[in-house]
Formats: structure tokens, C-alpha cells, sequence
């Protein structure tokens, strides 16, 4: 065995003892095929825990209030491009519409796909998510 000594980093191999396996004396592996799972048994309604929810929407709510700042800056903006105020910040809520919409929906396809990545939630927010940035476009021109 090693020595107790200062260069010594506490781990030391054993002495090879006489009655050790060598490869020679290996079993034979054998191998076992496993079937993938059917579509029957893989739970697709699977139930999203409150915790993610949570999580979801606090990270929702941080990106409406960072949406609200762009929001303010892109009306500011079209105001200092001789843009009427009033055009200006409709055209900043439906960029914050459209950011929010995208937003919503890419952070519940995250939260829980099995759930929430279907048409029927996906479809609309896309939907209002792209017509608020094209109004937005529209609305900020002069």
C-alpha cells in the first residue's frame, strides 16, 4: 500500500492480488432489446405543475413591463421622426400588443408544450402577435 507522506493526495491503488478477473475470464455480455412505447401509453394530458405556472407568468410579467418601456421609447421615437403624438402612441400599444402576444405564447409552449403548443392556443396569439407588429408599422408611418 502507499505510504502516509506529504506528496501523498490520499488515494493509492491496491496491489494486484493473484485471483483478479482478466479479460480472458469475462462473461459474455448479453444484450437485451427494449420495444420504444406506443403512442397509447405515452400520457400526452399530462398535467403541468403549479410551479412552472409560476414561473411561467412571473417571466410573463417581467417582459410585459420591459414590452411597456419599448413600448414608450418606440412612440418617442416616431415623435422625434415628426410623427403626430396620437399616431405615435397607438402605434407604440400595438407594438406592445403584438410583443406581448408572441411573448405569450412562446413562454406557454415552453411552460408546457404537451398542453399549450396546439393550434388552437398557438393560432390566435401568433395571430394577434403578427397583426399588432404589422399595425404597428402601419400605424407609425406618416
Amino acid at each position: 500500500m502507499a505510504q502516509n507522506d506529504n506528496n501523498s493526495s490520499g488515494f493509492a491503488l491496491p496491489a494486484p492480488s493473484e485471483n483478479a478477473p482478466t479479460a480472458l475470464d469475462a462473461p459474455a455480455v448479453t444484450t437485451t432489446s427494449t420495444e420504444a412505447p406506443s403512442l397509447a401509453s405515452i400520457n400526452l394530458g399530462e398535467d403541468t405543475s403549479s410551479r412552472d405556472l409560476m414561473v411561467g407568468g412571473a417571466i410573463i410579467l417581467v417582459l410585459l413591463v420591459a414590452f411597456f418601456f419599448a413600448k414608450n421609447a418606440y412612440a418617442n421615437t416616431l415623435v422625434a421622426k415628426r410623427v403626430p403624438p396620437n399616431k405615435a402612441n397607438t402605434a407604440g400599444w400595438w407594438l406592445f400588443i403584438g410583443l406581448a402576444g408572441i411573448a405569450i405564447g412562446v413562454v406557454l409552449a415552453a411552460v408546457s408544450s404537451s398542453r399549450f403548443m396546439t393550434p388552437f392556443v398557438l393560432g390566435p396569439l401568433g395571430g394577434v402577435g403578427l397583426l399588432g407588429l404589422i399595425l404597428a408599422v402601419v400605424t407609425g408611418r406618416k
